[in-house]
């Protein structure tokens, strides 16, 4: 079903001549109700999208995007398409848009791409970082950025119940009561954590996820790190396929998207993974 209407999609765009154009994309989510266009005009970063886009092209523009994040989530490696009959410089496209965005949105590449690429669907995987500021006092700077835990977190224990969750494996246990994906089987290709400073992160890759999987794990990962929880919890967990039996939801503040991944035919740009403070991290 899903091929049969693509190639649809690949005729109707060839009859009408449109083009389609892929941008990546970053973006502080604090102040914004998640990605996803709200009615009633609620602040989302598609509608903030559409709106500039479509001022550069002078008629509306609807955007498809690799990951639908939820409201607080961030962004430095999002990446969307639009498909339209405006010729525009792809450089007219980028600083146009970036023109007439709110500073916490920002255009980080535009390319034409072909009629069968998806910001979602041609995806095989994504990669997320999860920033905790572990130290006993708040921060005052990047509060909305990183997710503050004061407890000392032990990041050989956290790793440690990060190896049993590798591989493929039904998540329910992480995955929210409202999330609408088709199956709970996801397989996770690296899960590392990494001490940058007071800085801990949660670096993540899977083919996909579930809707605050992420979150969840992160959750886990602070409990057992905090020494609440033995490390074999993670493995339990994981095998109960109940989600009252995996802990907290993690906040949002510390969750970026980093990374989409596409096949090497459509020529994606590749860029450091970000946030920018972390710039010195290896990838």
């Amino acid at each position: 079903m899903q091929a049969s209407s693509s190639t649809e999609t690949v005729a109707t765009m060839a009859t009408v001549n449109l083009s389609r154009i892929a941008l990546g994309v970053e973006y502080n989510g604090t102040l914004y109700r998640g990605f996803q266009r709200q009615p009633n005009g609620i602040a989302t970063i598609q509608h903030c999208l559409e709106e500039a886009l479509s001022k550069v092209a002078n008629k509306p523009i609807n955007v498809f995007v690799a990951g639908r994040t939820d409201a607080g989530v961030h962004a430095s490696g999002q990446v969307i398409h639009f498909d339209t009959d405006v010729t525009r410089p792809m450089q007219a496209w980028m600083m146009g848009t970036i023109a007439n965005l709110p500073k916490d949105i920002s255009i980080t590449w535009v390319k034409a791409v072909p009629q069968h690429f998806h910001a979602r669907y041609t995806a095989f995987a994504r990669r997320y970082r999860y920033i905790i500021y572990n130290s006993p006092t708040r921060p005052a700077l990047l509060s909305n950025e990183v997710t503050w835990n004061f407890r000392p977190l032990n990041i050989e224990r956290m790793q440690a119940a990060a190896n049993y969750l590798l591989g493929t494996h039904d998540f329910t246990s992480f995955r929210a009561v409202q999330c609408q994906a088709k199956s709970p089987i996801k397989t996770l290709h690296h899960f590392k954590v990494i001490r940058f400073g007071q800085l801990i992160i949660l670096d993540v890759r899977a083919d996909a996820f579930l809707h605050h999987m992420v979150r969840n794990l992160a959750g886990l990962l602070m409990t057992i790190g905090a020494g609440e929880r033995p490390i074999s919890w993670a493995k339990e967990a994981l095998a109960a396929k109940d989600r009252t039996k995996a802990g907290v939801t993690a906040p949002p503040y510390g969750l970026y998207l980093v990374k989409v991944e596409y096949p090497a035919e459509f020529a994606i740009p590749c860029q450091s993974l970000g946030p920018h403070f972390l710039s010195g991290l290896a990838d």
